[in-house]
């Protein structure tokens, strides 16, 4: 039975990745935070096995000890490092602890698998963020990098020292470049949840209305669900090798409103006010990924597109607000 460890197994990608594992009847422990209750989390129906095929594990990355401690004893064949400061506006508000739990921790992390024998597989979740506002479009894997915030930048460095691990160590490290992805399990404080809730709940008499900025932005949208798939598929290919992860399509924020609303049968215009305070300045970047090379090394195809995935997002918080 293959061995896996995931920081971060406790969000919308933790999540779904514990599960796509036990499927394939791994051994899966996680790292969750002192505050967490498992009732309470998207592990809750995995209950029954927690204990016996999953195992939780308390702990914060920002601890030096984590690391050497957790990952020497459960010695797993392929570590998922998901674990992260996961907002831009959180990381211009605290830039240190972008550093801290995006940079340094990565670097416990490798520290501490370059010593073990055998040296377990990595994966480590970088973000498209890492482009900047870049000359070329679509993104690919040598696309150039230049980050513009302090998320971005901690991202970037683990990136880096992730080649060099890789090259200096002979660690079999993956980075995956993952474009914005979503699902019904998404955060709350990420605006393409706050569209799909208030639109449930304005159906249910609950809220007035959603006031939204720019309309116009743009971005390239995926099935988180999707993209844990590739995780695992780029840990089982022959060598280690960073991969692109996105859908290759652009969407507006308009186009998910109007899916969102028609998805409860509500013409958007009645309901969503436009308001200056969400204006952020204009955000004229192309940032589309070329998911080529993992479509053409690891067979990775995105499945759900992009109104499938929002109106099932709508339709859970209408589950969700109903039976609260």
């Amino acid at each position: 039975m293959a061995r896996a460890f995931i920081t971060g197994i406790a969000g919308q990608d933790g999540s779904y990745l514990a599960e796509l594992l036990l499927k394939k009847n791994y051994e899966v422990h996680g790292l969750v935070l002192p505050d967490f209750v498992l009732e309470k989390s998207w592990l809750a129906p995995l209950k029954s096995i927690c204990g016996t095929r999953l195992f939780i594990h308390v702990g914060n990355t920002n601890d030096p000890k984590v690391f050497p401690a957790l990952i020497e004893q459960t010695r797993p064949d392929e570590v998922y490092h998901l674990a992260g400061q996961t907002h831009v506006l959180e990381s211009f508000n605290d830039p240190e602890g972008a550093l801290e739990l995006n940079a340094r921790a990565t670097v416990r992390l490798l520290e501490t698998a370059r010593k073990m024998s055998p040296m377990p597989k990595i994966f480590h979740a970088s973000s498209s963020e890492i482009f900047g506002s870049p000359a070329q479009s679509p993104q690919d894997e040598n696309t150039p990098v230049s980050p513009q915030n302090p998320y971005a930048c901690a991202k970037l460095f683990s990136a880096q020292m992730l080649a060099v691990y890789r090259q200096a160590y002979g660690l079999f490290a993956v980075n995956g470049i993952l474009f914005p992805h979503e699902s019904p399990r998404r955060d709350e404080k990420f605006g393409t949840r706050q569209i799909c809730r208030a639109a449930a709940a304005i159906k249910l008499g609950q809220q007035k209305e959603l006031r939204l900025g720019d309309l116009s932005a743009l971005r390239d949208w995926t099935d988180a669900r999707d993209v844990v798939r590739g995780m695992w598929l780029a840990l089982q290919h022959s060598t280690p090798e960073d991969f692109v992860f996105a859908s290759g399509e652009l969407h507006s924020v308009q186009e998910l409103v109007e899916v969102a609303f028609a998805a409860v049968e509500l013409d958007w215009k009645q309901f969503v006010k436009p308001d200056e305070s969400y204006t952020r300045p204009a955000d004229t970047r192309r940032i589309i990924g070329n998911a080529s090379k993992a479509k053409r090394l690891l067979g990775w195809e995105p499945g759900r597109r992009f109104a499938e995935l929002f109106q099932e997002m709508v339709r859970a918080d209408l589950e969700r607000l109903r039976a609260a």
